[in-house]
Parts: C-alpha cells; sequence; structure tokens
C-alpha cells in the first residue's frame, strides 16, 4: 500500500492478537462469536504482510486474566499470542474489568459497554494513534463512522450480524461522548429537525448508523450482501435495508469472504487424532471416524457414512428444525449402510434432539453433544458430510472447514453458503457439496440423498473427488486471500476523493 497508511482496527471482541510484534507475552482472547476469529485472522494477516496495523479493544481484564471465559465458547486449547503497547490500544472503564463475557445478553449492560468502549476509542485512542484509515465492526463501534466523517478519516464499516441497539442523544453524551460534535452523521428513527428537539427522543440506530456515517461498507459475503439489498430476508429492518441499499448504489458496498482459521487443517490440527492431507485422507479418516465413534458411544463401524453438525442449534437462523423433521427418515432411509448422526453444539434444539434419540432408542447411531473444541475438530475429521442448513447465512466457516478436512457441506443456497459450496458433480471434477434450493425438510431430504449417492460411488472415484476438494479448499479458503481483499479496499478508500 502506499506510504504505508496506518490501519486502526476497533473491534469488541478478538481470539488472539499476532505472535512476534514484539517481547512482552500474555494472553488476550475475547470472545463471544466468529467476529472474534475474524478479527484476530485479519490484524495477524495484516501484520504479516508488514501493515502498519493498530488495534483498539475493550479491557476486560477478567476475561483476559481470569478464567471467566463464556462456557459455551470456552476454547479447550488457548492459541497463546503477544502484544505490543504501542500498537494494542486498550479501552479501559470499570464496566470492562469484571465481565465474564462480552456481551451479557441485557440490553442496558451491553448498551453501556458499548459505549463506554467507543468514548475512549473517540477521546483517546484516535487522537493517539491518528489512523489513516479506521476500520469498525458491528454495532458495537456503530457511532465511530460518524466521528470519523466528522473529522475527514477514511472509515470502513464491517457488518458481521445485523443485531443492534438504540440509545437517544443525551443517553449518548451523558457517557461522555460528544454526539454533538457529529451528530448530522448519525441515523436517528425519525427524520430530525434540529438538534435540541432531537437529543432526548429520537433514538440513535447504531447499526445503521454505521453504514450510513462509514465512507465504504462490506458484508462477509458477496450473496448476503445482494441478498439484504434485494429486500429477500423479511427479519431485515427497512432503515438498515435502505442505507445499505444507498451505499451498494453508489458503489460504496462489497462483501468479503471470511476464512476459516489456519488451525483447522488436518494435517496439523493437534485436536485430531490421527492428522491427514488430501493424499492419505482414505485410510486415516476411517481411523479418526473409530477413535469419534468410540469416544460418543456409537457403532464401531468404520465403513458407515458419519454426518456432522456443527453450528449452534438455533432453530430461527440455522435450519435444526429440518433436520428434526428428517432424522428419524433419514436414519431408517439408510440403515443398512450404518448411517450416522453426531452433533456437537448448543442451542435450543438440542432438547429436541435429544428427544428424538430416546423416543427412537436410536443412541448407537445418533449422538447430541453440547459444544466442545477438541470434540468438534474431532468431529470434522471423522465425518463423511456436514449438515448446514441455514434458512440465512450471513458467511459461515463449517463449510469451508469441511471442505479442508474432507467432509462435504450439504447446504441450502443462501447467503455465504452460496459463494463457498457448489454442486459436486462427479463427471466434471466440479464442485465440493450437495445444495437444496427449498428451505423444508423434503429439500434437505433430497440432498442427503445425492450426498448419499456420492457415498457409494466407486472407492477410488470418490477419493480422487475428495482430494481434490481438501486441495482446492486449502487454496480457496484461506486469511491471506481475506486479507489482500480488505487491503485492496483500504487502498481504494485511500484514493477516493473525501466527500463529506
Amino acid at each position: 500500500m502506499p506510504h504505508r497508511p496506518r490501519i486502526l482496527i476497533v473491534t469488541p471482541e478478538v481470539t488472539y492478537l499476532p505472535e512476534g510484534i514484539s517481547p512482552g507475552a500474555d494472553d488476550y482472547s475475547a470472545k463471544a462469536g466468529g467476529l472474534a476469529d475474524v478479527s484476530a485472522a485479519l490484524i495477524s494477516a495484516l501484520y504479516d504482510l508488514n501493515c502498519d496495523v493498530h488495534v483498539a479493544i475493550p479491557d476486560y481484564r477478567s476475561i483476559y486474566h481470569g478464567d471467566n471465559e463464556p462456557r459455551h465458547h470456552q476454547k479447550v486449547e488457548k492459541i497463546r499470542r503477544r502484544l505490543h503497547e504501542e500498537r494494542i490500544h486498550f479501552a479501559t472503564d470499570r464496566v470492562f474489568l469484571y465481565k465474564d463475557g462480552v456481551y451479557s445478553g441485557y440490553s442496558d449492560k451491553d448498551l453501556k459497554v458499548s459505549l463506554a468502549f467507543q468514548r475512549e476509542v473517540i477521546n483517546h485512542i484516535i487522537p493517539r494513534v491518528k489512523p489513516d484509515i479506521i476500520h469498525c465492526n458491528d454495532w458495537m463501534t456503530g457511532l465511530i463512522p460518524a466521528m470519523a466523517r466528522r473529522y475527514e478519516i477514511p472509515c470502513l464499516f464491517t457488518i458481521h450480524n445485523i443485531h443492534t441497539m438504540t440509545a437517544t442523544m443525551a443517553t449518548i453524551e451523558d457517557r461522555g461522548i460528544d454526539a454533538a460534535a457529529f451528530w448530522h452523521w448519525l441515523f436517528l428513527k425519525y427524520p430530525p429537525t434540529n438538534y435540541e428537539e432531537s437529543r432526548d427522543a429520537n433514538p440513535v440506530d447504531f447499526l445503521v448508523s454505521g453504514v450510513f456515517s462509514a465512507h465504504y461498507v462490506n458484508t462477509v459475503s458477496p450473496t448476503f450482501l445482494r441478498e439484504i439489498v434485494e429486500n429477500r430476508h423479511s427479519f431485515v429492518e427497512p432503515e438498515f435495508r435502505q442505507e445499505l441499499a444507498h451505499k451498494w448504489d453508489a458503489g460504496c458496498a462489497t462483501g468479503i469472504l471470511n476464512a476459516p482459521e489456519p488451525e483447522f487443517n488436518p494435517a496439523v490440527d493437534d485436536m485430531v487424532q490421527f492428522n491427514y492431507g488430501p493424499k492419505n485422507h482414505r485410510a486415516q479418516k476411517k481411523q479418526n471416524k473409530v477413535f469419534m465413534q468410540k469416544s460418543v458411544g456409537l457403532e464401531i463401524n468404520s465403513e458407515a457414512p458419519l454426518f456432522f453438525w456443527p453450528s449452534r442449534l438455533d432453530p430461527v437462523q440455522k435450519g435444526c428444525t429440518l433436520l428434526s423433521e428428517t432424522m428419524y427418515d433419514i436414519i431408517s432411509r439408510y440403515w443398512e449402510t450404518g448411517i450416522q448422526i453426531v452433533s456437537v453444539a448448543d442451542g435450543a434444539c438440542q432438547k429436541h434432539f435429544h428427544d428424538i434419540v430416546n423416543f427412537h432408542g436410536l443412541h448407537r447411531r445418533i449422538s447430541i453433544w453440547g459444544f466442545n473444541e477438541h470434540l468438534s475438530h474431532q468431529a470434522f475429521a471423522a465425518s463423511d458430510f456436514i449438515l448446514m442448513p441455514s434458512s440465512f447465512e450471513p458467511c459461515g466457516l463449517p463449510q469451508m472447514i469441511g471442505g479442508i478436512y474432507g467432509s462435504l457441506p450439504i447446504v441450502f443456497d443462501t447467503g455465504g453458503l452460496h459463494d463457498t459450496v457448489k454442486q459436486l458433480d462427479v463427471n466434471h471434477s466440479t464442485g465440493n457439496g450437495f445444495i437444496f434450493n427449498v428451505h423444508d425438510a423434503v429439500g434437505l431430504n433430497w440432498a442427503v440423498d445425492r450426498a448419499m449417492e456420492f457415498f457409494l460411488v466407486d472407492p477410488d472415484e470418490k477419493e480422487r473427488q475428495i482430494r481434490r476438494i481438501m486441495t482446492e479448499s486449502v487454496l480457496e479458503f484461506n486469511h491471506s486471500r481475506c486479507a489482500e481483499s480488505y487491503i485492496e479496499l483500504y487502498e481504494k478508500m485511500l484514493q477516493r476523493p473525501f466527500l463529506v
């Protein structure tokens, strides 16, 4: 990049920070979801590419230095990384110090955290860092692009999910943020007449403000961006869709796919019992399957097709209700093959899955587990197929990880799943998974049938196809490519004339 511009990445969560930036060792991991992984990987990739990258994160002292990470997201083995005080900028406030998770689940508490974080970034970190580019992430940073617009600093706003929060300017100012200085660039619920009239009763939408005021926005899937702009999801708020569409029409919106962590590689994954690569996957995956079957109480059968559910059991987004509708039918239809299903995930549908297994006495064919990092990695290595029938998907990572591990994804054609999974065609040696186009149990059943047809093809042909898919997945789904896309976007923003 010309003149090596200084990039400030503002994120409320991060899994790790890059090793080797400087002396001084400590663990900094605060994760609630995929944003933490993506932020960590992007920061590390930018650093490896010799970018002048800086990071603003809350000082979650109890999370960083204690044993209080959110139970459902505990990592069995933390990734050790080292930080540099001159590049890592902690937002300090008492509200961060004793939290046991990034988000509390209570809107008033999460709002306090967001405002304290943004106050410190706006008032102290940005003036100290003097960045050439500010890169904000999700609603927790949604006020900062308006400040950046006011002070003519190019700002990228990345949308990882569409959750938002609102607060009046009076509330924002009571927390130490001078909203009056940039209120024209905030998105208020009602069209404002003037500042005084709006201050106490006209709520600011944090997510929509980020989109409205940022110089450029991106989602983490090109297709999900188009789906929002084309109004294909009824749950998307009209104001959010409208502002994103405005950015799209102005040529200031794009989609950049996330990528899995480098640790997701079966050749080096220390959470996998038997490591393997594309050339020796056939035998090693069978050994991993037997190890997995012993670990979770399934029938021991290295020839049985094993389906893995890797995503949280969210009935609204992830499509687990489709599997619950068809689980018994799938097992019954392919009983003679020894078919098995394992789920390693938390969520509301977990109890329903247990009820189905208990009612039909399928404990040796279906195993339901809460999320566990080691078990999840082993399941990728042991399984033949990944079940990911999300009704919508801003990006998704399990379908990419599945390909890397030789476990082929079964997906609904939406969002990031559309961008990363193509229908397998054995005759032409193309594609990497199985896609259905109608989001119901019949559609999922159809895709499972296609997967089973592939499972039963000639073993040598199947081995060739999986070797190809594993190789292509490693080359396509990696953070170097993701970081290069962000660097290209930074360059575009810096070359664009500044318009207020």
